[in-house]
């Protein structure tokens, strides 16, 4: 599912594209697929596709869906995969790949295969910076 889901955020144009296996650190979820959008109006058009890729793959609609007010970030919350979709400034915001640097993670090409990428030494999903917690809500909490 989340390979289909990068595929279909593709066909949009998406960039960027990551999946991020959490199966062995979190409960909630197994994969997040996080991708950028050029602005707000194109991550509402990568997350109606998706949807509805989905639907026509014969997965359910999304648990949840949730964005933040001025749609520079999305999520789609299929339960055993999240998507985020980020406008290039809020990836650099929220910074997820470097949140979860130290669990395997895939960068999806143009051509859509898959290339691993290599643990950052950087923050763990551990270390997070919460200072800003009270203004924007973390769509890693999601």
């Amino acid at each position: 599912m989340a390979r289909a889901m990068a595929h279909s955020a593709l066909e949009k144009l998406a960039t960027n594209i990551r999946l991020v296996d959490l199966r062995e650190v979190v409960s909630y979820t197994d994969y997040f697929v996080i991708c950028t959008a050029a602005n707000t109006r194109q991550t509402k058009a990568i997350s109606d596709h998706i949807v509805e890729q989905m639907k026509d793959q014969g997965y359910h609609k999304p648990r949840r869906r949730e964005q933040d007010i001025d749609g520079a970030w999305l999520l789609l919350d299929y339960v055993d995969v999240v998507l985020h979709v980020f406008t290039p400034e809020a990836r650099e915001f929220y910074r997820l790949e470097s949140l979860w640097g130290q669990v395997p993670q895939e960068k999806i090409t143009e051509s859509g295969a898959a290339e691993p990428v290599a643990a950052t030494a950087g923050e763990t999903h551990e270390q997070q910076d919460t200072s800003d917690a009270s203004e924007v809500s973390s769509p890693a909490q999601a």
